[in-house]
């Protein structure tokens, strides 16, 4: 390993010969230097790892030479060294950015753990990630096996989840497809398990929360106990783009996480429609007729009953409130700012539902955006820019405005999205839908194994949309594609993140209760 490369600068240098012949044994190559100057000077011609500062140095101190350092090399992690345990010192280091602060008089163990944290702090987490994640492998792989639960598969999406975040950080591992493969034979598995389970689930034997139990278990409640609610989904986010934006919110609430399964399809006309109504689309089917008569591409068409449906749906809990709901649903910027303005306006209304659609556009985007493409290459990247868009959004804006109010603020997202890397040819009539990850129609035919076929969908409580319709539902990263030109469209839709399907990433969504600090 190469030796690292130390300045450091302090007017008794000399009485530290023991400290430097420490380090220097540790593979630390020690330049010293008795004041601001001189360490400036060789900060100038060479190259060093770090910078220890003596904050009382005669002539020119240590904030004073930090400051010039920073201006040389502001990069160069520098520690502060001072006589004095004042607060004002610690707090200018800190505004300083300087990077550590230890209190004369140190032993030389100490400044090997900070130069080990500044110069080896990287290396050391790859190296621990790296035997974390190779020793939990067969762990996850032994949950994936035994899936038998849908609680077991809420664990292991969240560790999967965890260590895409990890891995993320330190591409160089190697690790990544490794995780991949190993998520893609867990959505393998989770597909036959959906297959077996599925049915049992919405006849009621043993099912995990589902959307339409989102409002009874996780808002009325609280209505019910006289607190105000703000009930946020944000459209097709999925877990890991969630934990992604959580440390942004940890400084506002208190936090508390619960999960829960999307319905079949996991597409919004079908999964937030349950999540507002807490209806299945059977019975959906009946209150609204009209409701499945349009397109489904249509967003102000299939959900465009949502705030009557959250009503009805409280009163049939029997939540009784003071005044009436609010609904607001954001599909652009423009709207999202006007909210952002009016927000004090909403604090007096006993719940307010907001409905953003910006990571469901994002995704849609992407398929037709060369740049969104390279914006959101893959995983990493989309939860990057989702964590990018949140903490400089309008949305971000009104959290920190609800989090100096008594409100309770219930988060959620309808379904989430799989990026889509492998087609399967579908045969349907001309009258079939479009959608990539499902369709529903007549005489539909594709690989068996490739998607979940429903042949009745009355008893998987969906639309019957006319006589001899039936569905199919892609499972694992599989995509829908009719022979006619189908090269063009395998390659036009390949890596784009669609929803509708059966996958961990669609279906295992979090629920996340948020009470002001």
């Amino acid at each position: 390993m190469d030796r690292k490369r130390v300045l450091w600068a302090d007017d008794e240098i000399d009485l530290l010969r023991p400290h430097v012949l420490f380090l220097q044994e540790r593979g630390y190559d020690v330049t010293p230097v008795t004041n601001g100057d001189d360490a400036i000077a060789h900060v100038t011609r060479d190259n060093f790892d770090v910078v220890l500062l003596d904050e009382q140095m005669a002539g020119k101190n240590g904030i004073a030479t930090f400051a010039e350092i920073k201006a040389l090399r502001p990069g160069l992690p520098t520690v502060m060294i001072t006589k004095h345990e004042e607060e004002h010192l610690m707090e200018e280091a800190i505004g300083r950015q300087i990077d550590d602060f230890l209190t004369k008089p140190v032993n030389p163990s100490q400044i090997l753990l900070v130069l080990k944290k500044l110069t080896e702090a990287s290396q050391i987490s790859r190296d621990r990630l790296a035997r974390e994640y190779l020793s939990q492998f067969n762990e996850i792989s032994s949950l994936i096996a035994g899936g038998s639960r849908w609680q077991d598969w809420i664990d292991v999406h969240l560790k999967m989840s965890g260590w895409e975040m990890e891995l993320d950080r330190y591409p160089e591992l190697g690790l990544g497809e490794v995780l991949q493969d190993q998520r893609n034979q867990c959505n393998l598995e989770f597909g036959r398990f959906i297959e077996d389970q599925y049915l049992k689930w919405i006849r009621g034997q043993e099912p995990p929360p589902l959307s339409v139990d989102i409002v009874k278990w996780q808002v009325a409640p609280h209505l019910k106990a006289g607190r105000k609610v703000l009930f946020l989904v944000i459209d097709c986010l999925r877990l890991d783009q969630y934990l992604a934006l959580e440390p942004l919110l940890l400084d506002l609430f208190t936090i508390r996480r619960d999960y829960y399964y999307s319905i079949l399809p996991t597409s919004t006309p079908y999964s937030r429609n349950a999540l507002f109504s807490g209806l299945f689309p059977i019975e959906l089917e009946k209150h609204y007729p009209d409701l499945w008569k349009r397109s489904e591409d249509d967003e102000s068409s299939s959900n465009r009953f949502e705030h009557q449906l959250l009503d009805q749906q409280l009163a049939r809990l029997g939540v009784g409130m003071k005044s009436d709901s609010k609904y607001v649903k954001i599909l652009d910027p423009e709207e999202a700012d006007s909210v952002e303005r009016k927000v004090a306006s909403y604090y007096s209304q006993p719940l307010v539902s907001m409905v953003f659609n910006f990571v469901d556009i994002l995704a849609h985007a992407r398929a037709n955006s060369d740049v969104i493409k390279e914006m959101v290459r893959n995983e990493a990247s989309y939860r990057a820019v989702t964590r990018s868009w949140f903490e400089h959004s309008s949305l971000f804006n009104i959290l920190r405005a609800y989090a100096s109010q008594d409100v309770v603020v219930v988060l959620t997202s309808d379904h989430g999205s799989i990026r889509s890397q492998r087609g399967s040819k579908v045969i349907s009539d001309k009258d079939a839908s479009t959608n990539l990850r499902y369709k529903y129609g007549r005489n539909l035919k594709c690989e068996d194994k490739h998607a979940l076929f429903i042949r009745d969908p009355e008893v998987y409580k969906l639309p019957r949309r006319g006589l001899n319709v039936n569905y199919i539902i892609a499972k694992e990263d599989y995509y829908f594609v009719y022979p006619t030109n189908f090269h063009k469209y395998i390659n036009l839709y390949r890596n784009s993140f669609q929803h509708g399907g059966i996958s961990l990433e669609e279906m295992v969504l979090p629920v996340i209760t948020m009470e002001p600090k």
